[in-house]
Protein backbone atom coordinates (compact mmCIF):
# COMPACT_ATOMS: atom_id res chain seq x y z
CA UNK A 1 0.00 0.00 0.00
CA UNK A 2 1.66 3.37 -1.00
CA UNK A 3 2.51 5.63 2.10
CA UNK A 4 2.40 9.21 2.20
CA UNK A 5 5.36 10.28 4.73
CA UNK A 6 6.35 13.94 5.63
CA UNK A 7 9.99 14.56 6.44
CA UNK A 8 9.47 16.94 9.57
CA UNK A 9 12.05 20.09 9.75
CA UNK A 10 11.18 21.97 12.58
CA UNK A 11 12.12 25.32 12.66
CA UNK A 12 10.64 26.75 16.11
CA UNK A 13 8.79 30.31 16.56
CA UNK A 14 11.59 31.13 14.05
CA UNK A 15 9.84 33.83 11.72
CA UNK A 16 7.19 34.37 14.11
CA UNK A 17 7.56 37.36 16.15
CA UNK A 18 3.96 36.81 17.60
CA UNK A 19 3.21 35.47 21.35
CA UNK A 20 0.48 33.53 21.34
CA UNK A 21 -0.94 32.87 24.85
CA UNK A 22 -0.87 29.27 24.21
CA UNK A 23 2.53 28.99 21.83
CA UNK A 24 6.03 27.45 23.35
CA UNK A 25 7.31 25.75 20.01
CA UNK A 26 10.71 25.32 21.59
CA UNK A 27 8.97 23.18 23.81
CA UNK A 28 6.11 21.69 21.78
CA UNK A 29 9.06 20.71 18.92
CA UNK A 30 11.71 19.75 21.39
CA UNK A 31 14.47 21.85 19.58
CA UNK A 32 15.34 25.23 21.26
CA UNK A 33 17.43 26.53 17.79
CA UNK A 34 16.29 26.00 13.98
CA UNK A 35 18.34 23.55 12.33
CA UNK A 36 21.20 24.11 10.25
CA UNK A 37 21.74 23.12 6.56
CA UNK A 38 23.48 20.16 7.33
CA UNK A 39 21.59 19.12 9.80
CA UNK A 40 18.27 19.11 7.57
CA UNK A 41 20.59 17.09 4.45
CA UNK A 42 20.69 14.69 8.18
CA UNK A 43 17.16 14.56 8.77
CA UNK A 44 16.28 14.34 5.31
CA UNK A 45 18.83 11.46 4.48
CA UNK A 46 17.88 9.28 7.69
CA UNK A 47 14.51 9.09 6.85
CA UNK A 48 14.67 8.04 2.79
CA UNK A 49 17.86 5.64 3.67
CA UNK A 50 14.34 3.40 4.86
CA UNK A 51 11.95 4.58 1.36
CA UNK A 52 10.35 1.97 -0.26
CA UNK A 53 9.44 2.01 -3.83
CA UNK A 54 5.82 3.31 -3.42
CA UNK A 55 6.14 5.74 -0.78
CA UNK A 56 5.40 8.98 -1.39
CA UNK A 57 7.74 11.99 0.58
CA UNK A 58 7.00 15.22 1.25
CA UNK A 59 9.80 17.75 2.79
CA UNK A 60 7.66 19.42 5.56
CA UNK A 61 8.98 22.85 7.33
CA UNK A 62 7.02 22.93 10.78
CA UNK A 63 7.47 24.82 13.91
CA UNK A 64 7.56 28.34 13.33
CA UNK A 65 5.75 30.76 10.58
CA UNK A 66 7.99 29.62 7.69
CA UNK A 67 6.80 32.88 5.32
CA UNK A 68 7.73 35.26 8.51
CA UNK A 69 11.27 34.46 7.76
CA UNK A 70 13.57 37.05 5.32
CA UNK A 71 13.33 35.73 2.05
CA UNK A 72 17.06 34.55 1.84
CA UNK A 73 16.27 32.14 4.69
CA UNK A 74 13.76 30.60 2.84
CA UNK A 75 15.41 30.45 -0.01
CA UNK A 76 18.43 28.83 1.79
CA UNK A 77 15.64 26.16 3.15
CA UNK A 78 13.64 26.11 -0.40
CA UNK A 79 16.85 25.01 -2.60
CA UNK A 80 18.17 22.44 -0.43
CA UNK A 81 14.35 20.77 -0.15
CA UNK A 82 14.58 21.54 -4.14
CA UNK A 83 17.15 19.52 -4.35
CA UNK A 84 15.77 16.24 -3.35
CA UNK A 85 12.82 16.84 -5.39
CA UNK A 86 14.56 17.61 -8.94
CA UNK A 87 16.94 14.13 -7.95
CA UNK A 88 13.11 12.44 -7.73
CA UNK A 89 14.07 11.23 -4.31
CA UNK A 90 10.72 13.23 -2.71
CA UNK A 91 7.79 14.61 -4.53
CA UNK A 92 7.52 18.17 -3.02
CA UNK A 93 7.40 20.62 -0.35
CA UNK A 94 5.05 21.72 2.24
CA UNK A 95 5.03 23.95 5.04
CA UNK A 96 3.09 25.78 7.66
CA UNK A 97 3.09 29.11 8.37
CA UNK A 98 0.29 31.99 9.54
CA UNK A 99 -2.53 33.20 7.28
CA UNK A 100 -1.12 36.92 7.78
CA UNK A 101 1.80 36.12 6.46
CA UNK A 102 0.85 34.84 2.45
CA UNK A 103 0.81 37.86 0.43
CA UNK A 104 0.79 37.60 -3.03
CA UNK A 105 4.66 38.43 -3.42
CA UNK A 106 5.15 35.34 -0.72
CA UNK A 107 3.44 33.36 -2.92
CA UNK A 108 5.08 34.47 -5.77
CA UNK A 109 7.89 33.92 -4.44
CA UNK A 110 6.62 30.40 -3.11
CA UNK A 111 5.97 29.29 -6.38
CA UNK A 112 9.26 29.05 -7.77
CA UNK A 113 10.19 26.13 -5.38
CA UNK A 114 7.97 22.54 -5.79
CA UNK A 115 5.83 23.42 -2.72
CA UNK A 116 2.82 21.37 -3.03
CA UNK A 117 0.87 22.47 0.19
CA UNK A 118 0.84 25.55 2.55
CA UNK A 119 -1.16 24.66 5.63
CA UNK A 120 -2.10 28.08 7.75
CA UNK A 121 -2.47 28.44 11.50
CA UNK A 122 -6.20 29.06 11.60
CA UNK A 123 -6.78 27.86 15.15
CA UNK A 124 -9.82 29.66 15.46
CA UNK A 125 -12.47 32.09 13.42
CA UNK A 126 -14.08 33.70 16.13
CA UNK A 127 -13.11 36.78 16.44
CA UNK A 128 -13.59 37.11 20.62
CA UNK A 129 -11.17 33.76 20.64
CA UNK A 130 -8.37 35.15 18.48
CA UNK A 131 -7.78 38.18 20.45
CA UNK A 132 -7.90 36.41 23.80
CA UNK A 133 -4.90 34.43 22.12
CA UNK A 134 -3.72 37.28 20.66
CA UNK A 135 -3.58 35.95 17.62
CA UNK A 136 -2.73 39.39 15.84
CA UNK A 137 -5.61 38.86 12.87
CA UNK A 138 -9.01 38.58 12.22
CA UNK A 139 -11.30 35.84 11.09
CA UNK A 140 -11.97 37.75 7.78
CA UNK A 141 -8.00 38.23 6.95
CA UNK A 142 -7.87 34.25 7.66
CA UNK A 143 -10.52 33.98 5.17
CA UNK A 144 -9.19 35.73 2.80
CA UNK A 145 -5.40 33.86 3.03
CA UNK A 146 -7.63 30.99 2.54
CA UNK A 147 -8.70 31.88 -0.54
CA UNK A 148 -5.59 33.41 -1.94
CA UNK A 149 -3.56 30.29 -1.25
CA UNK A 150 -5.82 28.40 -3.00
CA UNK A 151 -5.94 31.01 -5.73
CA UNK A 152 -2.72 30.49 -6.56
CA UNK A 153 -2.73 26.99 -6.75
CA UNK A 154 -1.70 25.38 -3.26
CA UNK A 155 -3.23 22.77 -1.68
CA UNK A 156 -4.42 24.23 1.45
CA UNK A 157 -4.38 22.86 4.91
CA UNK A 158 -6.04 24.17 7.85
CA UNK A 159 -4.86 23.62 11.14
CA UNK A 160 -7.87 24.56 14.17
CA UNK A 161 -7.39 24.26 17.74
CA UNK A 162 -10.15 23.94 20.15
CA UNK A 163 -10.76 24.83 23.88
CA UNK A 164 -8.74 28.15 23.67
CA UNK A 165 -9.29 31.54 25.70
CA UNK A 166 -13.66 32.00 24.96
CA UNK A 167 -13.89 29.24 22.61
CA UNK A 168 -16.87 27.20 23.27
CA UNK A 169 -18.40 24.05 21.37
CA UNK A 170 -20.36 26.13 19.44
CA UNK A 171 -18.01 29.08 18.30
CA UNK A 172 -15.66 25.53 17.25
CA UNK A 173 -18.33 24.03 15.17
CA UNK A 174 -19.06 26.79 13.65
CA UNK A 175 -15.26 27.45 12.72
CA UNK A 176 -15.00 24.18 10.86
CA UNK A 177 -18.41 25.05 9.11
CA UNK A 178 -16.44 28.62 7.71
CA UNK A 179 -13.64 26.59 6.65
CA UNK A 180 -15.29 23.96 5.49
CA UNK A 181 -17.11 26.12 2.71
CA UNK A 182 -13.52 27.43 1.80
CA UNK A 183 -13.11 23.63 0.76
CA UNK A 184 -9.33 23.12 2.49
CA UNK A 185 -7.65 19.84 0.92
CA UNK A 186 -6.94 18.80 4.93
CA UNK A 187 -7.09 19.83 8.22
CA UNK A 188 -5.08 19.32 11.45
CA UNK A 189 -7.25 19.51 15.17
CA UNK A 190 -5.38 20.64 18.11
CA UNK A 191 -6.99 20.78 21.79
CA UNK A 192 -5.12 23.25 23.30
CA UNK A 193 -2.82 22.26 26.22
CA UNK A 194 -0.88 24.36 29.02
CA UNK A 195 2.68 24.28 27.85
CA UNK A 196 5.17 26.14 30.52
CA UNK A 197 6.64 29.18 29.72
CA UNK A 198 3.71 30.87 28.44
CA UNK A 199 1.42 33.18 29.18
CA UNK A 200 -1.77 30.41 29.05
CA UNK A 201 0.48 28.84 31.81
CA UNK A 202 0.26 31.76 34.26
CA UNK A 203 -3.65 32.42 33.35
CA UNK A 204 -4.22 28.78 34.17
CA UNK A 205 -2.27 29.49 37.61
CA UNK A 206 -4.25 32.23 38.35
CA UNK A 207 -7.67 30.21 37.31
CA UNK A 208 -8.58 32.85 34.88
CA UNK A 209 -8.50 29.48 32.20
CA UNK A 210 -9.41 25.79 32.28
CA UNK A 211 -8.63 23.59 29.88
CA UNK A 212 -10.45 20.93 28.29
CA UNK A 213 -10.89 18.08 29.79
CA UNK A 214 -9.67 14.44 27.23
CA UNK A 215 -13.59 13.54 27.96
CA UNK A 216 -14.85 17.26 26.92
CA UNK A 217 -12.32 17.13 23.87
CA UNK A 218 -13.31 13.60 22.40
CA UNK A 219 -16.58 14.90 22.46
CA UNK A 220 -15.78 18.38 20.59
CA UNK A 221 -13.87 16.37 17.85
CA UNK A 222 -16.24 13.45 17.60
CA UNK A 223 -19.01 16.24 16.81
CA UNK A 224 -15.99 18.19 14.62
CA UNK A 225 -14.16 15.51 12.98
CA UNK A 226 -17.32 14.24 10.48
CA UNK A 227 -18.02 17.56 9.26
CA UNK A 228 -14.46 17.49 7.61
CA UNK A 229 -14.90 14.12 6.58
CA UNK A 230 -17.99 13.81 5.15
CA UNK A 231 -17.46 17.17 3.07
CA UNK A 232 -14.31 14.61 1.73
CA UNK A 233 -11.91 16.89 3.51
CA UNK A 234 -9.00 14.54 5.08
CA UNK A 235 -8.21 14.83 8.58
CA UNK A 236 -4.43 14.25 8.95
CA UNK A 237 -3.95 14.25 12.73
CA UNK A 238 -6.11 15.36 15.75
CA UNK A 239 -3.93 16.24 19.04
CA UNK A 240 -0.29 16.89 18.36
CA UNK A 241 1.94 13.88 18.16
CA UNK A 242 2.98 12.27 21.85
CA UNK A 243 6.83 13.18 22.38
CA UNK A 244 8.77 13.35 25.67
CA UNK A 245 8.00 16.94 25.96
CA UNK A 246 4.14 16.30 25.03
CA UNK A 247 2.76 14.37 28.38
CA UNK A 248 1.60 15.97 31.82
CA UNK A 249 5.00 15.89 33.66
CA UNK A 250 7.01 16.73 31.14
CA UNK A 251 6.67 20.75 29.45
CA UNK A 252 2.38 20.24 29.38
CA UNK A 253 0.93 21.09 32.63
CA UNK A 254 -2.59 20.53 31.86
CA UNK A 255 -4.72 19.34 29.04
CA UNK A 256 -6.06 16.97 27.21
CA UNK A 257 -3.01 14.64 27.22
CA UNK A 258 -3.73 11.57 26.05
CA UNK A 259 -1.35 9.19 23.98
CA UNK A 260 -3.77 7.79 21.67
CA UNK A 261 -6.64 10.64 21.54
CA UNK A 262 -6.97 10.51 17.82
CA UNK A 263 -8.24 6.85 18.58
CA UNK A 264 -10.05 7.89 21.50
CA UNK A 265 -12.38 10.85 18.60
CA UNK A 266 -12.58 7.80 16.32
CA UNK A 267 -13.73 4.87 18.88
CA UNK A 268 -16.88 7.16 19.91
CA UNK A 269 -17.42 8.53 16.45
CA UNK A 270 -17.50 4.47 15.46
CA UNK A 271 -19.78 3.65 18.47
CA UNK A 272 -22.07 6.36 17.52
CA UNK A 273 -22.53 4.94 13.92
CA UNK A 274 -22.45 1.50 15.37
CA UNK A 275 -25.70 3.10 17.69
CA UNK A 276 -27.20 4.49 15.01
CA UNK A 277 -27.39 1.79 12.72
CA UNK A 278 -28.42 -0.58 15.21
CA UNK A 279 -31.31 1.37 16.29
CA UNK A 280 -32.77 1.97 12.42
CA UNK A 281 -32.60 -2.01 12.62
CA UNK A 282 -33.47 -2.72 16.34
CA UNK A 283 -36.71 -4.68 15.12
CA UNK A 284 -34.66 -7.69 14.22
CA UNK A 285 -32.04 -7.23 16.96
CA UNK A 286 -31.46 -10.59 18.51
CA UNK A 287 -28.39 -11.06 21.20
CA UNK A 288 -25.71 -12.11 18.72
CA UNK A 289 -24.25 -9.64 16.61
CA UNK A 290 -21.51 -9.29 14.46
CA UNK A 291 -20.50 -5.70 13.62
CA UNK A 292 -18.39 -5.43 9.92
CA UNK A 293 -16.03 -2.49 9.28
CA UNK A 294 -12.61 -1.79 7.53
CA UNK A 295 -10.11 -3.61 8.24
CA UNK A 296 -7.89 -1.00 9.52
CA UNK A 297 -10.94 0.35 12.01
CA UNK A 298 -11.32 -2.41 14.03
CA UNK A 299 -9.04 -1.31 16.87
CA UNK A 300 -11.44 1.79 17.14
CA UNK A 301 -14.29 0.11 16.93
CA UNK A 302 -13.51 -2.17 19.78
CA UNK A 303 -12.25 0.88 21.96
CA UNK A 304 -9.68 0.89 24.49
CA UNK A 305 -10.11 -2.21 26.87
CA UNK A 306 -12.98 -2.66 24.73
CA UNK A 307 -15.23 0.00 25.77
CA UNK A 308 -17.17 -0.11 23.00
CA UNK A 309 -18.17 -3.46 23.14
CA UNK A 310 -19.04 -3.29 26.75
CA UNK A 311 -21.10 -0.20 26.17
CA UNK A 312 -22.77 -2.09 23.12
CA UNK A 313 -23.58 -5.40 25.24
CA UNK A 314 -25.19 -3.16 28.63
CA UNK A 315 -26.84 -0.88 26.44
CA UNK A 316 -28.73 -4.02 24.03
CA UNK A 317 -28.22 -6.67 26.38
CA UNK A 318 -26.32 -8.33 23.23
CA UNK A 319 -24.41 -11.83 24.73
CA UNK A 320 -22.17 -12.18 21.90
CA UNK A 321 -20.72 -9.68 19.92
CA UNK A 322 -18.08 -9.86 17.43
CA UNK A 323 -16.12 -7.01 15.06
CA UNK A 324 -14.59 -8.35 11.70
CA UNK A 325 -12.51 -6.25 9.65
CA UNK A 326 -13.76 -7.30 6.02
CA UNK A 327 -15.42 -4.08 4.33
CA UNK A 328 -13.45 -1.87 2.03
CA UNK A 329 -15.19 0.94 4.02
CA UNK A 330 -18.22 3.48 4.27
CA UNK A 331 -20.47 2.90 7.28
CA UNK A 332 -20.97 -0.01 9.75
CA UNK A 333 -23.15 -3.69 8.58
CA UNK A 334 -24.56 -4.96 11.42
CA UNK A 335 -25.46 -8.48 11.12
CA UNK A 336 -27.92 -9.81 13.85
CA UNK A 337 -27.74 -14.10 14.43
CA UNK A 338 -29.57 -16.04 16.08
Amino acid sequence: MKRHINIPVFIPHKGCPNNCVFCNQKKISGYTAPPAVNEIKSIIDAYLSTKKPSDSYEIAFFGGSFTGLPFNEQERYLKLAESYVNAGLVDGIRLSTRPDYVDENTLLFLKKFPVKVIELGIQSLDNEVLIRSRRGYTSDEAIIACRRVKHMGFSLGVQVMIGLPADTLEKSVETSKKLINEKPDMARIYPTLVIKGTELESEYALGRYQPLTVSEAVSWCERIIPLYENSGIKVLRIGLQGTNQIRKGGEVLAGPVHPAFGELVYSRIWLNRIIDEIERMKAAMTKSVVIHVPKNSVSAVIGQKRENVDILKKKYGFLSLRVKGDLKGGNPLIEFRD
